[in-house]
C-alpha cells in the first residue's frame, strides 16, 4: 500500500505494475487501494478485465478502447474505427481529467501501452506477467509475493472465526502452509470454513493435503497447488451445483447471467420431456429459474463464482480452468456437446425476441431447436430490447465463433444473423466485420445460397466502412448473384442498392442516380413497399445534394406517403422521409411546407428517442430559420443541434459550427449547400444504424 501510495498519489502522471503469480492476490489489492482512493480522483475511475492469462484471448486493445471511450460518455455508434483513432480520443478525452485507470490481468506491454491517458490521470496495472517494458513509460514494478505464515493465519480467522484457529494453533498453521499463502486459496478454504462451523480446521488440513491434482497452470508452493483447494470445494457441492459449476465453464464468454444457467441445468423437470418421450433441455420457466438461482448462490458462497454486477456472475479466470478440468473429467463427451449447443441456442432464442421487438420486418431462415428455450429474457419494448443486446454484446459475438468452432453451422449463421439488430444502431464495424465474415462462412458450410447472399451483402457494407471499396464492391456483386441463384428478386434489388451506395460514395453520382431510378421501378414492379421507399428516400436525398430538388420532391412526397401506412412497423424511416423531404422543399424554396415537415419530423424523433436524428430535424429548421430572416430562432435551432451532435460526439457538430458561423457572418440568406444527410452523414442506401438499413434479405 505504501509503495502504491508513492506512485500514484504524487500530482503528476503515475503507472504502477502488480506482477505475480495467479491468485496471489494482485486484483484483490488494486481493487482496495483504488476503493480507498476514491477521493483522490474527483474524474472517477475505469476498470478493465483484459483477460491476460484467462480462458479465450486477451482482450484486444481496440475493443478496451471503446469500453474505455464508453464509459467516457462516448456513444457505441460515434466510436472511431480503427485502433490509432480510438487510442487518439481516448488520449484527447482524458488530458483534462484526472482519473484512476485499473488494467486487470494485462497480457502484454503493447496491450497496455494502447491504453495509457493522457493528462495527470494514474494507471494501476495488475498482470502475471512482469511488464518489465513499461518501465520505459514511466512505469515502477511491484512484485507481489505469497503471504506469510501468520498472515495466512490472520485471514483465516478474520474470515472463519479467531476460535476455530485458536483452538487448533497447528492445524491452522499447517493449513497456512499447505495454501501456500496464496489469498484465493485461503479465501475458498476460508469460506469453506466458514459454511461448515462444525468441520474441523485438522479435518480440512488433512482433506487439502491428500488432493492429487494440480492445476498446472499454477506455480507450486511446498507440494501443493491450488488444484487441490478447488478440488475439496468442488467435492464438497450437491450434485447439482457441481453439474453447473463445469458446465457453465463452456459459456463462450467471460460473464453470464441467471437466465443462460437455467439451461444447463441437469435435473429435468416433467416440463422436459418433449414429443415421444425424449428429455429437452428446458423446461418451465419459473421452476428453472429459481433452482438456477439456488444453485448459482451455492456457487456464491463457495467462492467459486463471483458476481460482478446485479445478477451478473463471472469465474475468477483459475477457477474457470478448474472447471474446465472437471466437464472434461466429469461429463461425457456427448453431454459436454449438448451443452455448449443449449447455452449457443439460449442466446439465439433470447436474441430473437429482441430482434422482432426491433427489425419485425426482417426476413429470417427458421431454426430447429434441440428443446424449446425458456426463461428468456422479457423484452417489453424497443429500449429494453436494445438495452439486453448491448449486455449481452459479447455473450453473442463469442457464442457465433464457438457454434463455427463446433461445426454447428447453421445455428453460427443464425447468431451472426440475429445480432443485425444490434449492428443496425450501434454501428460497431470492427465486431461487424468479424460477425460478417463468420456469417459468410457458415452459410457456406451449410451450402445455402441465399444465406450465404445475407452475409455477403453486409460485408460489403461493413467494408466500405474501412475504405475498402474495391473489396466491398466484390463482396456486393457476389451477393447479387447469390441472390440470383437463390432466385430471390427482392434480395437482389436489396444488393443492388448496396451498389447504389458504393458508386455514390466513390463520385459516380451519374450511375448511382441511375440505378437509384431503375430499383424504384423494379421495387414498385415486385410490390415491396418498404424498399421502394427506402429507395425514394436515397434517390431523393441524392437529387438535393446534386442540386435538383424539384425533382427530389416527388420522390420524397411519395416515400412519406407510403410510409404513414408502414409506421408501426417502421417509425424510424417514416421521420426520416420527412427529414429528406424538408431539404428538399427548402431547396425549392417552400418555407412553409418546409418548415411543416422539418417541424413534424422533430417530433417523432424525438419520441423515437433518436437523439442524432433529432437533432438533423433542428438543423433543417435551423436552416429554414435564416432563410426566413429569423437569425434568432435559427441560432436557437443550430445551438441546439450542435448540443447533441457533441453529446454524441458526432462528427455533424463542425459542419453546425459553420453554420453558426456563416449566419454571424450574415443573418439574411442561406447559401443553399447540401442539405443535412439524415442521421449521421448521406449514403445512397441507408447505413446501419439511424439511417434506415433496409431487410437483410
Amino acid at each position: 500500500m505504501t509503495e502504491l501510495d508513492e506512485i500514484l498519489g504524487s500530482e503528476t502522471s503515475g503507472l504502477a505494475i502488480l506482477s505475480g503469480p495467479g491468485g496471489v492476490g494482485k486484483t484483490a489489492l488494486a481493487s482496495y487501494w483504488a476503493e480507498n482512493s476514491r477521493k483522490s480522483f474527483p474524474d472517477g475511475q475505469l476498470y478493465v478485465d483484459l483477460n491476460g492469462f484467462g480462458a479465450g484471448d486477451p482482450v484486444d486493445p481496440g475493443e478496451a478502447l471503446g469500453d474505455l471511450l464508453h464509459a467516457l460518455g462516448t456513444p457505441a455508434e460515434r466510436l472511431p474505427v480503427t485502433l490509432a483513432e480510438r487510442r487518439a480520443l481516448y488520449r484527447s478525452t482524458t488530458a483534462d481529467r484526472t482519473l484512476l485507470v485499473v488494467l486487470d490481468s494485462a497480457h502484454s506491454v503493447a496491450q497496455v501501452r494502447a491504453l495509457l491517458p493522457g493528462g495527470r490521470s494514474k494507471v494501476l496495472v495488475t498482470s502475471r506477467a512482469r511488464l518489465v517494458g513499461l518501465v520505459a513509460e514511466g512505469g515502477r514494478l511491484i512484485e507481489l509475493t505469497p503471504l506469510r505464515p501468520a498472515e495466512s493465519v490472520l485471514l483465516l480467522s478474520r474470515a472463519a472465526g479467531s476460535d476455530r484457529m485458536d483452538r487448533e494453533p497447528d492445524d491452522a498453521a499447517r493449513l497456512a502452509e499447505i495454501c501456500g499463502g496464496l489469498p484465493i486459496a485461503l479465501c475458498v478454504v476460508a469460506a469453506r470454513l466458514a459454511a461448515r462451523p462444525r468441520l474441523s480446521v485438522g479435518r480440512m488440513a488433512r482433506d487439502l493435503s491428500t488432493e492429487a491434482d494440480r492445476l498446472r497452470q499454477l506455480s507450486k508452493v511446498d507440494g501443493l497447488s491450488v488444484q487441490a483447494t478447488f478440488d475439496m470445494s468442488y467435492r464438497s457441492l450437491p450434485a447439482e451445483a457441481a453439474a453447473v459449476y463445469r458446465r457453465m465453464a463452456l459459456h463462450p464468454g467471460l460473464e453470464f447471467g441467471i437466465g443462460v444457467v437455467a439451461a444447463v441445468l441437469p435435473v429435468l423437470l416433467p416440463d422436459d420431456i418433449g414429443p415421444g418421450g425424449s428429455a429437452e433441455p428446458y423446461a418451465d420457466p419459473a421452476g428453472r429459474s429459481e433452482v438456477a438461482a439456488d444453485l448459482v448462490e451455492v456457487l456464491l458462497e463457495a467462492s467459486l463464482l463471483e458476481e460482478i454486477a446485479e445478477d451478473r456472475f463471472r469465474y475468477h479466470d483459475l477457477i474457470r480452468l478448474h472447471a474446465r478440468q472437471k466437464a472434461r473429467t466429469d461429463e461425457p463427451e456427448a453431454e459436454r456437446r449438448m451443452t455448449v449447443r443449449r447455452l449457443l441456442e439460449w442466446y439465439l432464442a433470447a436474441a430473437a425476441r429482441a430482434d422482432k421487438t426491433l427489425t419485425p420486418y426482417r426476413r429470417r431462415l427458421p431454426y430447429d431447436f434441440v428443446g424449446q428455450p425458456r426463461d428468456l429474457p422479457r423484452l417489453l419494448d424497443r429500449e429494453s430490447a436494445l438495452a439486453w443486446l448491448d449486455r449481452e454484446r459479447v455473450n453473442l459475438f463469442a457464442a457465433g465463433r464457438t457454434a463455427l468452432q463446433h461445426g454447428h453451422a447453421l445455428l453460427a449463421w443464425q447468431l451472426s444473423d440475429v445480432v443485425w439488430p444490434l449492428l443496425l444502431y450501434r454501428k460497431h464495424y470492427m465486431d461487424r466485420l468479424e460477425v460478417d465474415r463468420c456469417g459468410v462462412e457458415a452459410a457456406r458450410a451449410f451450402g445455402d445460397a441465399w444465406a450465404e447472399a445475407v452475409m455477403l451483402k453486409r460485408l460489403g457494407r461493413v467494408l466500405s466502412k474501412f475504405g475498402d471499396n474495391e473489396g466491398a464492391e466484390r463482396h456486393t456483386r457476389e451477393a447479387v448473384l447469390r441472390y440470383q441463384q437463390a432466385d430471390d428478386l427482392r434480395g437482389r434489388l436489396d444488393a443492388e442498392a448496396g451498389l447504389a451506395a458504393l458508386y455514390r460514395e466513390s463520385g459516380r453520382t451519374t450511375e448511382a442516380v441511375d440505378l437509384l431510378v431503375r430499383l424504384v421501378g423494379a421495387n414498385r414492379e415486385f410490390g415491396d413497399d418498404r424498399n421502394t421507399v427506402l429507395t425514394l428516400i436515397n434517390l431523393g436525398t441524392l437529387l438535393v445534394e446534386l442540386g435538383r430538388p424539384d425533382e427530389a420532391i416527388g420522390f420524397l412526397r411519395e416515400a412519406e406517403g407510403i410510409f404513414a401506412e408502414l409506421d408501426a412497423v417502421d417509425p424510424y424511416n417514416g421521420a426520416r422521409a420527412l427529414i429528406a423531404l424538408a431539404g428538399a422543399l427548402l431547396g425549392a424554396g417552400d418555407l412553409t411546407a418546409a418548415e411543416r415537415a422539418a417541424t413534424e419530423a422533430a417530433h417523432r424523433m424525438r419520441d423515437l428517442g433518436s437523439e442524432h436524428e433529432y437533432a438533423e430535424a433542428l438543423v433543417q429548421l435551423g436552416r429554414i430559420a435564416r432563410r426566413h430572416g429569423d437569425a434568432t430562432a435559427a441560432r436557437k435551432h443550430l445551438e441546439r443541434a450542435r448540443a447533441i451532435f457533441v453529446r454524441l460526439d458526432s462528427s455533424r457538430a463542425t459542419e453546425v459550427d459553420r453554420r453558426l458561423t456563416e449566419l454571424g457572418q450574415s443573418p439574411d440568406g442561406d447559401a443553399l449547400p447540401s442539405p443535412s444527410p439524415p442521421a449521421g452523414g448521406l449514403a445512397v442506401q441507408p447505413e446501419p444504424g439511424a439511417r434506415g438499413e433496409p431487410p437483410s434479405g
